[in-house]
């Protein structure tokens, strides 16, 4: 079977450090994929340096957006029904975007979940209390909510309400949609550069009313059925 096409969406926001290592590494490792790179308002040299990559599409935000905001706008911009999504700090490993594409002949949606994860014992700690309150709320069943190494295809945006954080309840929105998901252990690496642009206290300050909205959300959120038709568009007769 030849290899589905796809388009692996890649947000930078000051990532001067990365961005060439990041884009070359995902290029090598995928050599046929559509690769978007979305400079999200950086005020470092970040576009300047994707703007070399010349089989790289660029969205470029005038500001600061947020991750949610530039995935969104990526997955808006897609050629291929398949769109992969990943950081673009360099700690997703682009091999195992293949794996993903794979299992994905078998789900609706695929995540990578990080199998030994390189991050402080304080941020991991958090995330696991993160994690079980939001399930509470939510009723989804990710394991690593915080992975953005994602497969969505592109058809199944109708089922998602772009706000800011959107991320951390994407997969919640596609399971209660009724969409099926599949788990998988990915590579996870240390930030060679740079500092995360999140803090515990930052992500803590926006949880409570984010799971607030989207616990309303999913209780109101319309159940689009996974498939449906629409008739095509008929020709006016002459004569």
């Amino acid at each position: 079977m030849p290899s589905p096409k796809i388009s692996i969406i890649i947000p930078f926001y000051n990532e001067k450090e990365n961005v060439v290592a990041v884009l070359e590494e995902t290029r090598c490792t995928n050599p046929d994929a559509e690769i978007i790179a979305v400079n999200d308002g950086s005020r470092d040299e970040t576009e300047s340096l994707i703007k070399k990559f010349s089989d790289v599409r660029l969205i470029s935000f005038p500001k600061n957006l947020g991750q949610s905001a530039a995935l969104y706008a990526g997955l808006l911009a897609a050629s291929h029904p398949l769109c992969i999504l990943m950081d673009g700090d360099g700690q997703n490993d682009p091999a195992d975007i293949p794996m993903l594409v794979r299992e994905s002949e078998n789900y609706d949606i695929v995540c990578g979940y990080r199998k030994n994860r390189q991050d402080s014992w304080q941020v991991k700690a958090a995330s696991k209390v993160a994690n079980k309150v939001r399930k509470f709320f939510t009723g989804d069943t990710v394991r690593d909510a915080g992975c953005t190494l994602k497969v969505i295809r592109k058809e199944y945006l109708r089922f998602l309400m772009p706000f800011n954080q959107m991320q951390c309840y994407m997969i919640a929105m596609l399971e209660h949609a009724g969409l099926t998901l599949g788990q998988f252990p990915v590579n996870h690496r240390p930030r060679r550069f740079g500092q995360s642009n999140y803090t515990i206290l930052k992500r803590a300050s926006h949880g409570v009313l984010d799971l607030i909205g989207v616990f309303w959300l999913l209780r109101r959120q319309i159940n689009w059925p996974a498939s449906y038709h629409v008739a095509p568009k008929k020709e006016n007769s002459q004569g």
